[in-house]
């Protein structure tokens, strides 16, 4: 073989060797991207999940306060009346003295 057919085959070489080499990175590429892709979409289905736990807790949570805001305006309005009948019957018996 002449110094240039050993040239021309070893560049052939290093060229396949090169392509293979890029095939196998492509492959590694391409498996990273899966992994990372599927990583991704694991947390956002896990913070989907939070965001409607946390939801349904916060419903919860505003349901009971409502109920707690309307029994005690429930509570502040039945004192309001009783203390309203107190003040109406001392002024009638403040009358009916006024009248003895």
């Amino acid at each position: 073989m002449t110094d240039q057919e050993e040239q021309s085959l070893k560049e052939t070489k290093r060229a396949e060797k090169q392509a293979a080499e890029e095939i196998k990175q492509s492959a590694r590429d391409q498996a990273r991207r899966k992994d990372t892709l599927a990583r991704e979409q694991g947390i956002e289905k896990d913070q989907k999940e939070r965001e409607t736990k946390r939801a349904k807790k916060q419903a919860a949570e505003d349901i009971e306060q409502s109920a707690r805001d309307q029994a005690r305006r429930k509570d502040t309005l039945a004192r309001e009346q009783e203390i309203e009948k107190d003040q109406e019957a001392r002024k009638l018996k403040a009358k009916k003295q006024t009248r003895e």
